[in-house]
């Protein structure tokens, strides 16, 4: 694994960040004359058995007879849970499980409205909640989707430690951290769990450059029919359309039961990270906390690379291209343009945005490495 990034714009960077290092990681090996189409899910396949496959040999081994617990820290938007399916897809969906902290609350308060549901709940919790706020008084707080009341650490643990007993002997990535935890409750969440289970703890830190979260959520739409995300900048579907009227250029669902449905913007997605951007400086606060606790083994994921060394570390596919849209009155066609996509990183550097695919290369070298395989 390459593990330092090498020029002294970069070094002063990292002695800025004091306690942070996102090392590049390099998946571009000498020699090697293969292009893949990563949308494609052979090719894509076929990618990680080239890049990766000695290691995800010795991984699914290992999880045949063991397990371990992954956390997954980054900002909203940054690839977390696409990075954990994309592994069980590697290893076996039968060897791990995603777990959206989010989810096993949404699911509570789901719960909690039936009578039979919520008093198993409440029988398990007083047995395993340890906290200050009445347990009433929390169900009150869900039933009532109340922001007043903020959900203890200690009650957000026991739902936690719930959904980990549920999946016995299976790897756990574990995503979605209460984002109201100050210093001390933040070292009681990680110092109850991190042993909880007799397997290997692992924090998973992802890096992201604010300007691909923007993108990701300025450009994101999703079909009205079938729910299916896409992105009109980044994930374009195989139609796209144009409206003459409003002069925008459009993604038709691929699904043919959608009957060529236009698929459409989230209310609020256009404002980009701005109403979010409190949540981000907030996540990158815990990562940092994170980052400082002693005695739990660290993976670093890095999605960007700058454009002036990306020719030493990735190859030109695992580059996350961008499409631009031109109408071609003649034709009364759409015509697709694709480049590399270039963002500024957090420093200020033109980058280039990585595939997932690439992201997951080298989490899985990394894990092998942590686990000692």
């Amino acid at each position: 694994m390459e593990k330092n990034l090498h020029s002294p714009e970069e070094k002063k960077s990292l002695s800025e960040m004091k306690d942070f290092e996102f090392p590049i990681f390099k998946t571009k090996t000498e020699g090697d004359s293969h292009s893949f189409n990563l949308t494609d899910p052979q090719e894509r396949k076929d990618y990680f058995y080239l890049k990766a496959g000695d290691e995800i040999k010795k991984l699914q081994d290992y999880l045949k007879k063991h397990s371990f617990i992954a956390y997954l820290l980054g900002k909203k938007n940054s690839g977390k849970g696409t990075y954990s399916q994309m592994f069980r897809e590697i290893v076996g969906e039968d060897l791990a499980v995603h777990i959206s902290v989010g989810d096993i609350v949404r699911e509570v308060e789901e719960e909690i409205k039936d009578e039979g549901k919520k008093q198993e709940l409440l029988e398990y919790l007083k047995k395993n909640y340890r906290g200050y706020i009445p347990l009433e008084e929390t169900f009150e707080a869900l039933s009532s989707r109340s922001t007043k009341t903020l959900l203890p650490t200690e009650f957000i643990l026991a739902l936690t430690k719930r959904e980990i007993d549920k999946h016995p002997k299976k790897t756990l990535f574990i995503d979605g951290f209460p984002r109201n935890l100050d210093q001390i409750s933040y070292s009681l969440f990680f110092r109850d769990l991190a042993g909880y289970r007799y397997d290997p703890d692992i924090f998973i830190l992802v890096d992201v450059p604010e300007a691909v979260i923007e993108k990701r959520i300025q450009y994101r739409v999703v079909c009205p029919v079938c729910q299916t995300p896409r992105n009109l900048k980044l994930l374009p579907t195989n139609k796209v359309g144009y409206d003459k009227e409003k002069k925008e250029f459009y993604l038709i669902c691929d699904n043919p039961g959608c009957q060529n449905a236009r698929m459409i913007q989230k209310e609020g997605d256009a404002q980009g990270i701005e109403p979010i951007r409190e949540r981000l400086k907030l996540d990158e606060q815990l990562m940092r906390k994170a980052f400082s606790l002693y005695g739990v083994s660290k993976i670093f994921l890095r999605n960007a690379v700058p454009v002036e060394v990306a020719d030493k570390y990735v190859n030109d596919y695992e580059i996350t291209p961008e499409f631009d849209y031109r109408w071609d009155p003649e034709k009364e066609k759409v015509e697709i343009i694709k480049n590399p996509w270039v963002v500024l990183d957090n420093e200020g550097r033109p980058s280039y945005s990585l595939m997932p695919e690439a992201v997951v290369v080298s989490m899985i070298k990394q894990l092998v490495n942590v686990l000692g395989l």
